[in-house]
């Protein structure tokens, strides 16, 4: 058994094995490509976050949905680095409306150039996404433009807040589905897609993918509070820090509503305080992890998990079905 990718994909088949390393290479190079520019300042902020590392999560779920056909088709590469670069692309615009000061480990383009760099090094990636999805087809940009414009929706409505009456955990569930969902999907979708694969396999693994997407955020929330380490990437509690209601504190609030729990509403009170303050963040963070909104959010994840799980049934056994039920279990496992 060997460990593919950043994310900890546990492979028991070596051909799978070579495969899928062989492909995230080949995804690095296109990577490595595509954020090059005649300008040499525009190409250190291209490639800023996408020398940092990351998880390649959806790079890794197209060259496994490629495996129901051939994976080896032309396609595939560059589908795979069309849905990181937009991912890439994403986080610049991310950190800006968050004010993020790191990402990855090293400081995030606006903290290091300012907005106004980061916001375009953001444009300038979704245009070099754009020039590669041009040789794959018609029907792969408009894949792409639908999966945008629900990944822009998502963003609109976290900023805009639950409607009146809406309950804000399926608020937040719904900006899930758009703003983490829809790529993961796409990832499913243009693997099997470019790869050949019949049609009901594309759209197994295209409901596959916005399961999986939607567990793979939630699995961040719960290691947000959790982890004691840097597994996720950000130093643990930087969602609290930075005010960014996930869903353990969703939890929570609706738990302190339900029960009336002078306890849950004192944390609740303390939530909307100055976290800035390294005592009250290390006490919130403390408290946040002994109550049982965690496990909740915890279970959350594992259903979503689950539920990516059961749409692969119909697929054939194989390494490849057993690689994506793997990648449930990898999921999972970072919110252990």
């Amino acid at each position: 058994m060997s460990v593919v990718g950043p994310i900890g994909l546990s492979v028991r088949d070596r051909t799978l094995e070579a495969d899928t390393q062989a492909g995230l290479t080949a995804v690095e190079e296109g990577l490595l490509e595509a954020t090059k520019s005649d300008v040499p300042f525009i190409t250190g902020a291209a490639q800023h976050l996408m020398r940092a590392g990351g998880k390649r999560f959806r790079p890794l779920l197209v060259l496994l949905a490629a495996q129901f056909g051939d994976p080896y088709a032309p396609g595939v590469v560059p589908s795979a680095v069309v849905v990181e670069l937009t991912h890439l692309a994403t986080l610049y615009h991310d950190d800006v409306m968050d004010e993020a000061d790191v990402r990855r480990g090293v400081a995030s383009a606006n903290a290091r150039w300012g907005n106004s760099v980061a916001v375009l090094t953001g444009d300038f990636l979704f245009a070099r996404a754009s020039h590669i999805l041009a040789d794959l087809g018609p029907e792969a940009v408009r894949i792409q433009a639908e999966a945008f414009e629900r990944l822009v929706t998502g963003q609109i409505l976290e900023t805009a807040g639950p409607r009146d009456g809406q309950d804000p955990i399926e608020h937040y569930l719904d900006v899930l589905q758009g703003k983490t969902g829809s790529l993961v999907a796409v990832s499913g979708r243009f693997g099997a897609m470019m790869s050949g694969a019949d049609e009901s396999v594309v759209s197994i693994l295209t409901q596959y993918g916005e399961r999986l997407g939607i567990a793979f955020q939630l699995a961040d929330d719960v290691l947000d509070i959790a982890s004691d380490s840097h597994e996720s990437g950000k130093t643990p509690g930087t969602d609290l820090r930075e005010g960014i209601a996930t869903l353990p504190v969703l939890h929570l609030r609706a738990q302190a509503e339900a029960s009336g729990s002078a306890e849950d509403r004192e944390l609740c009170e303390l939530l909307t305080g100055d976290l800035s303050d390294d005592g009250l963040h290390s006490e919130v963070l403390r408290r946040l992890r002994a109550h049982p909104a965690l496990e909740q959010a915890r279970q959350d994840t594992l259903r979503y998990a689950e539920e990516a799980r059961a749409m692969l049934a119909p697929l054939p056994e194989g390494a490849a079905k057993a690689a994506l039920e793997g990648l449930c279990d990898a999921v999972v496992h970072r919110a252990g």
